[in-house]
């Protein structure tokens, strides 16, 4: 931010704007204004927020429950076969340093964490929670780590705590609830937004891009847009002001569990308050019954979201609120949300081309360029294997299919 802010086009930026199609400068622009971030990894690029296209990233993690290791660094592959622009790491269970050492070797794209879960669960282990000391230490180690963005639920203060007294759900967010506990347990108020400045002065060691968390995303369509979400979203914009002062990148998380009819307001009003900075999105999830297909309640409300102006994806597996997810449940969400992400793009990019492309694959009935475009090709493929036609069509239709019929006509 600091080189953009004084006119400075970095390779960065050039590369993200051949691959986004877009001009460098504005680029660079939005770089400068905190409306853009840009991720690195592995001399790869990935640039987030206003005027490129919309990015979706997919959650692994072990659990307290099932701590395999190596079913993790399945899940990051299958994720990032499945087109994920970045992973996080969001492990509770074995030695979770030691696990996001691995994901971070293992993956290609971006790796983001939530650092206070590596300080509650290892205070927990012992019977105590952390002191404010471990909670800060935690997010410094995970930057040395080698992690791309780290979330921190800075904006969650006191106040915002006693608001959720008269939700249904009171607080869904893992660390959200952790922080609030140590809050309560100890009457303060939270370290990381206390200390704000501290992690500040941390990312910009080493440049590292901020999300702030949103510890009270509503986890029902009841608690949507409430109270105690309103007073973390105006803390939110606070913050942001302040990073951006220190020209530090930093993202804003958001909901959460959302009605269709609410979507593109939360969005606009998180755009306005938090001054333009990057939008990322769990779904939102348009209804709360959904259960065993809340990846697809999540990528319904994932487009509406990002064709109104959110900018990063989060993806939601079939499993959610259920289980630990399987490694084919979340190349599931990674797909449904990828759908989500494209169908937004060519609502506010006319993002086109690839339909295009496969709009006259499908004219003249070219089974190959088909499964070239097709978003994700296996399943296509698998389809087409199960129950294929003899003739050239596909076996809903066979000898009556109307493209076959129409194209005999010429």
């Amino acid at each position: 931010m600091k080189l953009a802010k004084k006119g400075v086009v970095t390779s960065a930026m050039k590369r993200i704007a051949r691959e986004e199609r877009v001009d460098a400068e504005r680029v660079r622009n939005g770089v400068a204004k905190g409306r853009i971030v840009i991720l690195e990894k592995k001399g790869k690029v990935c640039g987030i927020g206003a005027g490129l296209k919309t990015k979706v990233n997919a959650n692994v993690g072990t659990s307290t429950d099932f701590a395999r290791v190596d079913e993790e660094l399945r899940k990051v592959k299958a994720a990032i076969d499945a087109g994920t622009d970045t992973v996080m790491d969001l492990s509770t269970g074995g030695n979770l340093e030691n696990v996001l050492k691995k994901v971070i070797r293992a993956s290609s794209v971006p790796v983001g964490t939530v650092p206070v879960y590596s300080a509650f669960v290892n205070s927990f282990r012992k019977g105590e929670l952390p002191s404010e000391e471990e909670i800060l230490k935690s997010v410094e180690r995970h930057i040395k780590l080698g992690a791309d963005f780290v979330t921190v639920h800075a904006a969650m203060k006191r106040k915002g705590v006693e608001l959720t007294k008269s939700r249904i759900m009171r607080i869904v967010s893992r660390g959200g609830c952790m922080l609030a506990a140590w809050m309560i347990k100890n009457d303060k108020e939270n370290p990381l937004y206390t200390n704000f400045d501290y992690l500040l002065e941390l990312a910009e060691e080493r440049d590292v891009v901020l999300s702030l968390g949103d510890a009270l995303r509503p986890g029902c369509l009841n608690d949507s847009t409430d109270k105690a979400q309103m007073h973390e979203l105006i803390t939110q914009g606070e913050l942001v002001r302040r990073a951006h002062e220190r020209n530090i990148s930093v993202i804003c998380e958001g909901p959460g569990h959302v009605p269709l009819d609410k979507i593109e307001a939360n969005i606009r009003l998180q755009k306005k308050i938090c001054s333009g900075a990057p939008f990322y999105v769990l779904g939102p999830l348009v209804t709360d019954i959904a259960v065993g297909y809340d990846h697809i309640s999540s990528a319904i409300g994932g487009a509406i979201a990002a064709a109104a102006g959110a900018d990063f994806l989060c993806v939601v597996t079939p499993s959610e609120h259920v289980a630990l997810p399987r490694v084919e449940d979340v190349v599931e969400g990674v797909v449904a949300m990828r759908i989500a992400a494209h169908a937004a793009d060519i609502a506010k990019r006319m993002d086109n081309e690839a339909d295009l492309e496969m709009s006259k694959a499908r004219a003249n009935l070219d089974w190959r360029k088909q499964f070239q475009h097709a978003i994700h090709s296996e399943k296509a493929k698998e389809f087409r294997k199960r129950r294929g036609s003899s003739g050239k069509a596909c076996s809903m239709c066979g000898d009556y299919c109307a493209i076959k019929i129409m194209k005999e006509l010429e």
